[in-house]
């Protein structure tokens, strides 16, 4: 009869190095930069079918703005904001859903994607993923095109 073997619990260093967010061994400490998460979430985001754009009214026009410019880049982490500590991070997140698609299952389908990407790239524990919808963008409608100016009556 064999007989069962308790596991042996993982070294410190072991933990360390699997992601604590501030990852550390005798080698040195690995710090996060909140810019790395919001790209990373903002990435995330955008990969969700049913996500027309992010950020707010304000957010939006300076991104189309920005990405007339050219040799400009997309920013990535428009309409994201986050908080990193050292084990653990929070993100918010500013959408634009596209109509028709159900945002309790558009919502949800976010944060999954945006809590397994930056769990699996990081190590970091994601605690929450707030989201707003800002808009919802209707196919064929201008609104987002062309950036104006609001109107004075």
């Amino acid at each position: 009869m064999t007989e069962k073997q308790a596991p042996k619990a993982p070294s410190t260093t072991a933990l360390e190095q699997r992601g604590t967010g501030t990852l550390a061994s005798e080698d040195g400490r690995t710090s996060i930069a909140d810019t790395v998460v919001a790209k990373i979430a903002g990435i995330a985001t955008r990969e969700i079918s049913g996500v027309h754009d992010l950020g707010g009214g304000a957010a939006r026009v300076v991104g189309a703005l920005r990405e007339r410019i050219p040799g400009s880049r997309t920013n990535l982490s428009q309409g994201v904001a986050v908080e990193v500590g050292e084990r653990q991070a929070a993100v918010d997140l500013d959408i634009v859903a596209e109509y028709g698609v159900a945002i309790a299952d558009l919502a949800a389908a976010v944060r999954r994607n945006v809590i397994a990407s930056v769990e699996r790239m990081t190590g970091l524990e994601v605690t929450e993923v707030n989201i707003t919808v800002h808009d919802v963008y209707i196919e064929g409608s201008d609104e987002d095109t062309e950036p104006t100016a609001p109107r004075v009556e």
